[in-house]
């Protein structure tokens, strides 16, 4: 898992189950001053999905990338 203040990589893998997933939060500017959250997952190798969440500012941004990040590292993500 690498994480610093606005990025956070997870990985799960589980070679008796055929699991190599990924999933990767990000905070970016916005054009117009605020911030997103951009999550993009899917199986490792591969370019999986995303969806990008908006937020006033970046302080919101990065308190949902942290609550996400929980949720993931309890469902075996690290």
């Amino acid at each position: 898992m690498a994480i610093n203040q606005h990025q956070c990589s997870l990985r799960r893998v589980d070679p008796a189950r055929n699991m190599a997933r990924y999933y990767t939060l990000s905070v970016e500017p916005t054009l117009f001053g605020d911030a997103a959250l951009v999550r993009q997952w899917g199986r490792i190798g591969t370019r999986g999905q995303f969806k990008i969440n908006l937020f006033d500012n970046t302080k919101s941004a990065e308190a949902a990338l942290l609550r996400l990040r929980k949720i993931k590292e309890r469902r075996g993500y690290r």
